[in-house]
């Protein structure tokens, strides 16, 4: 393993960790009201993605973002984004982790089935397989709720829309971050004060604690996104895809022995056939990225017996 694939492993790693663990950090915060958890992550997040540019030397690549399609379509992704961490963080506050973990897991599914639809990408036997097992644990997973999973599917479809304008916008993903961050920072300040003057808490309890961990949601919200872009860059796209499990199955497992969260046959019978898909397709990509790199191997093996000749 060379020492950049070490970076991108450990990288990946850590970000993945974050996530995973994010529920217990939300949790402490209970107290406090989403919407003004989610001005805080806004409001500490640009400062820290910030500094983390400054760093990395990469400031100047925030002037990408200076063109109309770019910002346009920037604009529609922080919104998405905010949508997203808003619900994640009243999921959290409610007792429903594990519904969450489940709309994570089948987000890289869906996202299968978006380029099929959006891009006429050809989805093969096992993919099908794999969405269709998907969508048999999302029914099983309704019936177990008593409805429509609705907090599951809003946070899977909204991070995969995201994901979906971020793949297809040309910028940095560190500057683009910073760049949602900028657009959504006045309007976190504007409810931040409004929410003042009707009295709110927007410090929690305003014990050392609280201030403390509400300032930290800046780099909780910025350093796993940094790293993930770390890692995007110097791992396969397979292993990555493998590694992006780790953030639900923490979430998963949080939710069941930590957070005590129910969890009854129909819950179980719903995440066996979220694994199966997900197996299925985990495989099927880890076969597809092996026999990319024998052709290759066998194409620079022809060459070389060409020259020779």
């Amino acid at each position: 393993m060379s020492s950049e694939t070490r970076l991108g492993f450990f990288a990946a790693f850590f970000a993945y960790a974050i996530w995973g663990f994010l529920p217990i950090y939300f949790k402490v915060l209970g107290h406090i009201d989403p919407t003004t958890m989610l001005a805080h992550r806004i409001v500490w997040a640009l400062p820290t993605g910030l500094l983390l540019l400054i760093v990395a030397r990469q400031l100047p690549a925030i002037k990408a973002a200076f063109n109309r399609k770019i910002i346009g379509w920037l604009l529609l992704s922080s919104m998405l984004i905010a949508a997203n961490w808003l619900i994640y963080i009243w999921a959290v506050g409610q007792d429903r982790v594990l519904e969450a973990s489940f709309g994570y897991y089948i987000n890289p599914l869906v996202n299968v089935a978006i380029g099929a639809i959006f891009f006429a990408e050809r989805l093969n036997r096992a993919q099908w397989t794999a969405v269709a097992l998907a969508w048999i644990g999302v029914v099983i997973m309704g019936i177990a709720l008593g409805g429509v999973p609705i907090v599951a599917l809003f946070l899977c479809f909204s991070f995969a829309a995201y994901s979906l304008i971020r793949k297809t916008v040309q910028i940095d993903g560190r500057a683009g971050f910073v760049v949602e961050t900028a657009m959504l920072f006045p309007v976190a300040l504007i409810w931040m004060h409004w929410l003042s003057g009707q009295g709110s808490p927007l410090w929690g309890t305003g014990s050392v604690l609280d201030i403390g961990l509400l300032i930290f949601a800046g780099p909780v919200t910025a350093i796993p996104l940094i790293l993930f872009a770390v890692a995007a860059k110097r791992l396969q796209l397979t292993t990555i895809g493998i590694m992006q499990y780790m953030a639900p199955s923490l979430q998963f497992l949080l939710a069941v022995l930590v957070f005590r969260e129910a969890f009854a046959l129909t819950h179980a019978l719903a995440f066996v056939f979220i694994w199966l898909a997900l197996i299925i397709f985990s495989v099927d990509g880890w076969q597809k990225a092996n026999a990319g790199k024998s052709r290759g191997a066998f194409s620079r093996l022809r060459r070389r017996d060409c020259d020779m000749l």
